[in-house]
């Protein structure tokens, strides 16, 4: 009797090794053929891959250690309640780290920013680093480098400024009453035509804004490409001033005007 025990025994344990190297087999053949496939994969970043390929590992492992389990007979449904209870429990304690993971999925997958775009983030601009699944790498125009969870971009409004290929620079100017419009219109207009790298089409736009307590206010619009942003920027800036100068258009600024009557 205790030879058919130990023979039946035997048999279990071996069927279980041989279930286990069918389970091996059949995970590397598994892996490759998912690896085959995210390397196909134009559209998703090599982080989301490289998280995608180890979260089947380890699913394909788990189903292989049930089968084999099962084959031992042990009651692998008193198992899955075990890891179901210590999932929910580490879930609960990981929760913020979690959450930054699946937004870190977030950003990989739907690409609202790019490594080497210019954004800002919840009030903080600076240039994409990296993006990984815990946090988001950015450095600062100052040359600091700040990580933000990633929780926190999925969470707020994000402004790209990299993604189209032109940009629009958009300055207000104020000048006296005592200036004529056209005179206005043509020194501004002749400050952008010294400034470089000012695109032509869309054509430069100048329009009267608003009459203010203090000065009358123009908006100058020109556009150029998105990398010049600020060169142009500035540039406009420093032209629009020394045209006004050699047109003789005084710039105005909020002040107050005291006239003393008598009798």
């Amino acid at each position: 009797m205790d030879t058919i025990l130990k023979s039946a025994k035997l048999t279990t344990v071996l069927e279980a090794v041989g279930l286990f190297i069918v389970c091996y087999i059949a995970i590397k053949i598994l892996r490759k053929a998912i690896d085959k496939i995210l390397d196909k994969s134009k559209h998703l970043d090599p982080s989301l891959k490289t998280f995608f390929a180890s979260a089947v590992n380890v699913l394909l492992w788990a189903i292989a250690v049930m089968i084999v389990a099962s084959a031992l007979g042990i009651n692998i449904t008193s198992l899955v309640a075990i890891l179901s209870v210590a999932g929910v429990a580490l879930s609960l304690a990981l929760q913020g780290l979690l959450a930054n993971v699946f937004s870190g999925i977030t950003l990989l997958a739907s690409r609202p920013i790019a490594v080497g775009n210019f954004v800002e983030i919840g009030g903080q601009s600076g240039t994409v680093r990296s993006i990984g699944l815990f946090y988001t790498c950015l450095a600062t125009p100052d040359n600091k480098i700040i990580y933000v969870p990633n929780g926190d971009i999925t969470g707020s409004k994000i402004i790209n400024y990299s993604t189209e290929p032109v940009r629009r620079v958009d300055l207000n100017v104020g000048t006296s009453y005592d200036c004529p419009t056209e005179t206005v219109r043509s020194a501004i207009l002749e400050a952008v035509a010294n400034t470089d790298k000012v695109l032509n089409d869309p054509a430069p736009f100048v329009a009267l804004a608003a009459y203010n307590a203090s000065n009358i206010e123009y908006t100058v619009r020109v556009w150029c490409n998105t990398e010049d942003y600020w060169d142009v920027h500035f540039a406009l800036n420093e032209n629009i001033r020394a045209s006004f100068d050699r047109h003789a258009v005084e710039m105005s600024y909020e002040h107050l005007n005291v006239h003393i009557m008598k009798d």
